[in-house]
């Protein structure tokens, strides 16, 4: 049996006394790539937040290998929306990806020969090499993106949450990513991702999570990816996603 990597108990989390997550329940065995989808609003990034401190919890837990984030802060990478970064700080693509290794240093010691050679390495991973002096202002989307997964890479964590690493990038890094998500996988590492496209959920994630504000189900796509919790989840709206995805297909050329 795998060990638990991250699990939530009783977990509530409000805004304003306005509750956003309900009483969730989960764990996640080590080794599994985990998509967490669910409609706008359903409280995807809120759950990642939670789990790493950035958001208060109204009651509830969250454990990391059996202990609270603080103590296992060492342990998780994560990689925010690039909606989230703030892209005119003046600092190179290098800059960013030597920030990973710096839990390992602690607060004192400046990053050096050996940090900064584990910083190439993950330049190199994600197919960013030439980029490394660039100023992270310079880069486009899908550069970014790439930029903020060698951070991750560079902490060398066991857990790792991702929060809409495909959204606004282009096919390349796409396929680039989801390559770089089953390496880690294959590793050993629990990857978490927020997603949104269902098409493609079967195709990259082994585990899901189904989220609208309470959680729907979670657990292996075979058995928890199925069109009754995807209706729990979504309601009326999967209508929509459905008929637009049967019309694309209608358009498909027969081959």
């Amino acid at each position: 049996m795998l060990p638990t990597a991250f699990e939530i108990h009783d977990m509530t989390v409000a805004y304003n006394r306005r509750p956003v997550l309900w009483d969730i329940d989960l764990e996640i065995p080590e080794g599994k790539l985990v998509g967490i989808v669910g409609p706008n609003g359903a409280g995807k990034t809120t759950l990642i937040k939670a789990a790493l401190g950035l958001v208060p919890l109204a009651s509830g837990k969250v454990e990391i290998y059996g202990k609270n984030y603080r103590q296992q802060r060492h342990l998780v990478g994560y990689v925010p929306q690039r909606e989230s970064v703030d892209w005119d700080f003046p600092v190179t693509v290098r800059d960013v990806v030597l920030m990973g290794t710096y839990g390992q240093l602690g607060w004192f010691r400046r990053p050096g020969k050996a940090q900064r050679a584990i910083a190439d390495r993950c330049l190199q991973q994600v197919g960013i090499t030439p980029l490394a002096n660039r100023q992270i202002r310079q880069l486009s989307g899908g550069q970014q993106q790439r930029v903020f997964l060698a951070r991750a890479l560079a902490q060398d964590a066991q857990l790792y949450f991702l929060d809409e690493p495909f959204s606004g990038v282009d096919a390349a890094t796409e396929s680039a990513i989801f390559e770089l998500l089953h390496q880690l996988r294959s590793t050993g590492k629990t990857v978490l991702v927020v997603h949104h496209d269902l098409q493609t959920v079967r195709d990259y994630f082994d585990y899901v999570i189904l989220l609208n504000m309470r959680l729907v189900a979670c657990g292996p796509v075979e058995t928890s990816f199925t069109n009754e919790n995807l209706q729990m989840t979504y309601g009326g709206r999967l209508t929509i996603l459905d008929e637009a995805a049967e019309a694309m297909r209608q358009r498909e050329p027969e081959r």
